[in-house]
């Protein structure tokens, strides 16, 4: 295979897991844990997912101790682990209510680190962690976030081993630089923020739609999980800044806002879709 062709199968595998785990997450979770095989692959191709890609995908999640095989009543299928449960509570309160705004009162977690070029690696894995928490990038090897993501700060460093390379503050900002700039250099907020407003661009139409009318089977199947996925993703860029200190147009409450309402109108129809394909199996 060339490079050209491993790039569309590269990205094709990433689509499919990432939808297979927004699955988990927003369909098999709420209908007890548990998936039969051949309903969520039947499932899965309704959102456009071909059986070999849901199989890899599968198989992928499985050998990183998210699903366990298991046989309910003659049907071969996969129960989420404690691993599973575990990851995807730790991100409700992002997924599906943002991040609430910090207290500006609470101050700041600072985290500095010097990892020697032997551990590269390492460096790399807790710059991607730190990124992936929400903090923002000050300086070279220097991270902020609210004071809030202390506890998860430290067990990034200590998930890591790098706890002798590593030093976490929690305190006030008390220097001369405009906070407001501050932090609007350490974080694309602008793009953040570009973000949520695609989504309500995008979104609106379809609010406006469920209002009169809505769809049930697989339709609401279909949106709902597309509606869950283009979300999704966008929250965990959002490093829940307090209030104070964002720009006054900040979009994020009136995304949220809007997504809580369509999935108020899709999650009970697409789940009844979703388990009666359960039950067929």
């Amino acid at each position: 295979m060339t490079t050209a062709e491993a790039a569309p199968a590269s990205q094709q595998n990433r689509r499919s897991r990432t939808t297979v785990v927004t699955f988990l997450g927003a369909v098999v979770r709420p209908l007890g844990d548990w998936m039969p095989i051949a309903g969520a692959i039947d499932l899965l191709a309704q959102v456009g997912l071909d059986a070999p890609s849901v199989r890899t995908a599968v198989h992928r999640l499985k050998r990183n101790g998210w699903l366990d095989s298991e046989t309910r009543a003659g049907t071969r299928g996969y129960a989420l682990t404690e691993t599973a449960l575990t990851t995807l509570a730790a991100g409700d309160e992002v997924i599906w209510h943002a991040r609430t705004p910090a207290d500006l009162a609470d101050g700041w977690c600072i985290v500095n680190f010097g990892i020697p070029e032997s551990l590269r690696a390492k460096r790399h894995q807790l710059r991607a962690h730190l990124s992936h928490l929400g903090f923002g990038n000050v300086g070279t090897a220097l991270w902020i976030a609210p004071a809030r993501m202390r506890d998860a700060a430290e067990r990034a460093v200590s998930e890591l081993g790098l706890e002798s390379y590593a030093a976490i503050f929690v305190g006030g900002y008390h220097g001369t630089q405009d906070l407001t700039e501050l932090l609007y250099s350490s974080w694309d907020l602008e793009a953040i923020d570009q973000s949520y407003r695609d989504f309500v661009a995008a979104h609106s139409a379809l609010a406006g739609q469920l209002q009169s009318a809505t769809p049930s089977g697989q339709d609401a199947f279909v949106t709902y999980l597309d509606v869950v996925g283009q979300w999704r993703k966008l929250p965990f860029r959002d490093p829940g800044l307090p209030h104070d200190v964002l720009a006054p147009d900040w979009s994020a409450p009136a995304a949220v806002a809007l997504f809580e309402r369509l999935v108020e109108a899709l999650e009970k129809p697409a789940l009844a879709h979703a388990s009666a394909q359960w039950s067929a199996r």
